[in-house]
């Protein structure tokens, strides 16, 4: 496993991370939840990710029992607060009164005394911007939260986060969570990555695969027992023919370079210095030992390669056309 930097902080993230969402709780049962953590930090993962909606909370319950025996210092553990978790009006959004009591709960469901990375999983209009900056620094002087970040902001939205703190001298934002893939690129290499280069901040991405796409395990039809198969709405939105057809040509390449397809899609995304971590997500073991594999292949990602991957693809949205 590789390492690099949070951005400017002196956190170290793995290339891969393990990520819960479907999966943890809902998906898979606790005990390959724990074999598959296990597994993947017997392979140098350090960083889980993880958010309190995910499976209602399960997921955090199912995390924090798989980490109890391994060394906490070792661990980078991040969760999230946004979306709807508690009753009432204000059982959702960033509110002081939200964040406050959703980091407890998730630190309660994990059973930990600190998150190492603590996101807001969206932008909340309805609260100024000041009360969240100023919540998540009293979380960090508390000592519940050693890093907070975004998920899913734009760069403006992130720059006027960080300017507030910097006037105030608070804890600003050290890390983004955003969409990343070989389909979904736009926002990330035009907005992100070159905010995370004036503010220093890092980047860690969510659905490397899209649903699985990205795999090739579609390419030639949906097989029984996948997510897809299961969700005729989710699946229609996501297997497009478009998509399908882009996936069948990377697959090709792929074979050609002796990589995986998942390989090459997870590689791709680690070829920009500003990601610090690929979150990935798994339902079995095959599936994560291939994901981390990518660390491996990277080297393979020549010049040339990466040219053919973007004339596969036609979809880079900094080329001048």
């Amino acid at each position: 496993m590789n390492y690099r930097r949070m951005g400017n902080t002196g956190l170290k993230l793995s290339e891969i991370a393990l990520g819960s969402w479907l999966t943890f709780g809902e998906q898979i049962d606790d005990r390959l939840a724990t074999d598959l953590l296990h597994i993947a930090y017997d392979h140098g993962v350090n960083y889980f990710d993880n958010a309190d909606v995910y499976a209602d909370g399960r997921a955090e319950e199912v995390m924090g029992a798989a980490i109890k025996d391994l060394p906490r210092e070792s661990l980078v553990i991040s969760s999230k607060v946004y979306w709807p978790t508690m009753k009432g009006v204000n059982g959702r959004g960033l509110s002081r009164k939200h964040i406050m009591e959703s980091c407890h709960a998730s630190l309660k469901r994990m059973g930990i005394d600190y998150l190492d990375l603590y996101f807001c999983h969206r932008y909340d209009p309805e609260t100024p911007l000041e009360e969240v900056v100023r919540t998540m620094d009293d979380l960090v002087h508390q000592g519940k939260v050693l890093y907070w970040g975004t998920s899913a902001w734009r760069g403006d939205q992130i720059g006027r986060a960080v300017g507030l703190a910097r006037q105030w001298g608070l804890y600003s934002p050290s890390v983004e969570q955003p969409h990343y893939s070989m389909f979904v690129r736009a926002r990330v290499e035009t907005s992100t990555v070159p905010a995370a280069e004036d503010h220093g901040y890092g980047i860690v991405t969510f659905s490397p695969l899209e649903h699985g796409v990205l795999s090739g395990k579609y390419n030639d039809g949906v097989p029984e027992g996948t997510r897809l198969s299961q969700d005729a709405e989710w699946a229609k939105k996501v297997l497009t023919e478009e998509r399908l057809a882009l996936s069948r040509e990377l697959g090709k390449l792929a074979a050609e370079i002796g990589v995986s397809q998942a390989q090459l899609a997870i590689a791709w995304l680690l070829r920009l210095p500003q990601i610090t971590s690929v979150i990935t997500g798994a339902s079995k073991i095959k599936h994560l030992e291939d994901n981390l594999g990518a660390v491996e292949m990277k080297e393979k990602l020549t010049p040339d390669v990466l040219e053919r991957i973007e004339t596969i693809l036609g979809n880079d949205p900094t080329a001048i056309r």
